[in-house]
């Protein structure tokens, strides 16, 4: 006789069922208004990139047609010759990296000094700053103009570069903010190894500021690459023009018809750097603006 008592199997409790989730509505409405918002952002970029593939007598047509019947990528050979595009695309990527350059050098030390030292007037002055930036450029660019044209700079690089060097009131403010958010400890330990004030900015901020440093570098390029004011005022001399120059000049009295097919072109290629720059440095730069605002 056996002395354990039979055992039947149990069935699976229905609570553990699974169960299909229903869709969520804030879910859907919020998707679709992503894709449809997307849409719109792209709809000017892809007429932008289609323009620059029609022919001239195409652009022209109205209404205007979507995708190019003939597809003309000789445009992107022709700006070249039209418009001396290499010489503009030179022009514009010196004065763009000097300026990176300055700008990194020139307010990542600045920003480093008011948020590393917490002297007396530390407050004061860094408002006094900030209040620079309520400046309209109108307000400064005829007291620029008269001294450049004292410096003898005038159709050179040098109005468009040298100021980098002298900090933006924005960027230090950036880098301010990001500095302030690095651990006392750490710059302790650097005194104690008997690391200079300078040694410690450029051996334990600065590498622990990439995205910070990153942000500013995407912003500081992006509007030297866009300026066009700065260098009318200052270039006159066709082989220094900039391409912003160049491309307004496409729309000059010296076209009958402005060239929109070989400006969408020059547009399609201006953007190549930028979306270049921002691709690479893409995880920096957001982790850079989300970082800058964490403390003050």
């Amino acid at each position: 006789m056996n002395a354990f008592p039979a055992t039947t199997p149990t069935s699976r409790p229905t609570s553990v069922r699974s169960r299909r989730r229903k869709p969520d509505p804030v879910k859907i409405v919020s998707f679709i208004l992503l894709v449809a918002t997307t849409f719109l952002m792209l709809l000017p970029l892809f007429f932008m990139v289609s323009t620059s593939l029609k022919s001239h007598r195409e652009m022209l047509k109205f209404p205007p047609t979507f995708l190019p019947t003939s597809w003309s990528f000789g445009n992107y050979v022709e700006i070249f010759d039209t418009l001396q595009f290499g010489t503009l695309y030179k022009n514009s990527l010196i004065i763009g990296v000097l300026t990176v350059v300055g700008t990194l050098l020139s307010s990542a030390l600045v920003a480093y000094g008011f948020a590393r030292y917490r002297g007396r007037g530390n407050s004061f002055w860094f408002m006094l700053l900030l209040s620079t930036m309520m400046l309209p450029y109108p307000a400064i660019m005829v007291p620029q103009f008269v001294l450049f044209s004292k410096l003898h700079w005038i159709d050179t690089f040098l109005p468009l570069i040298v100021p980098a060097f002298f900090g933006s009131a924005y960027n230090i403010f950036l880098l301010r903010q990001f500095f302030s958010t690095l651990p006392e400890e750490l710059f302790d330990a650097g005194r104690i190894d008997g690391c200079s004030e300078l040694g410690m900015w450029y051996k334990i901020a600065l590498p622990l500021s990439g995205p910070a440093l990153a942000t500013v570098a995407i912003f500081a390029f992006i509007y030297s690459w866009n300026d066009l004011l700065t260098p009318v005022l200052y270039l006159s001399s066709s082989e220094l023009f900039t391409l912003p120059v160049g491309m307004a000049s496409l729309t000059s009295s010296r076209f009958r018809i402005p060239p929109w097919h070989l400006l969408m072109v020059a547009s399609v290629l201006a953007m190549v750097p930028i979306v270049t720059l921002f691709a690479i440095a893409q995880k920096q730069f957001v982790e850079g603006i989300v970082l800058t605002g964490i403390k003050s």
